[in-house]
């Protein structure tokens, strides 16, 4: 199928689809004699992959090698788990990252909603300065 074609089933921009064949994720097509790019049906696939990989946070390094290559014969099924899998530590460890920091910022507008009687908001601004300056434990990763 030509680039117009697979743009529209795939749902990506034809641009999109030149450079992740640039990079190297999809296979380099045979131009016709007339230039046009006839890519196969199975880049369907790979370009969903990669998609559904790029919205999972994967990088376009991690991405290549993930993505199975024709010339290559794909990838092996352990190394295919395993990157997933470290995938899936880095998104844990951002969430553990997240949530710290989420309840930082609850704790700072707790703060500045329940300031003491009696304190001018300049002085619980400078109170609530100084608490956040002061070094908080991390969560452990």
């Amino acid at each position: 199928m030509k680039i117009g074609e697979l743009a529209l089933r795939s749902g990506l921009a034809a641009s999109k689809i030149r450079f992740y064949e640039a990079q190297g994720l999809i296979r380099k097509v045979q131009r016709q004699a007339n230039g046009y790019r006839e890519y196969p049906v199975e880049v369907l696939q790979t370009l969903s992959i990669i998609q559904c990989a790029q919205q999972a946070g994967f990088s376009l390094e991690e991405l290549r090698a993930l993505v199975p290559v024709a010339e290559t014969g794909g990838l092996g099924h352990e190394v295919m788990v395993d990157s997933l899998e470290r995938k899936i530590e880095q998104i844990e460890a951002m969430q553990a990252r997240l949530a710290h920091s989420k309840l930082q910022l609850l704790g700072i507008v707790n703060s500045i909603r329940n300031r003491p009687e009696g304190v001018s908001c300049s002085d619980n601004a400078e109170r609530v300065l100084a608490s956040i300056q002061s070094p908080q434990p991390r969560p452990p990763l």
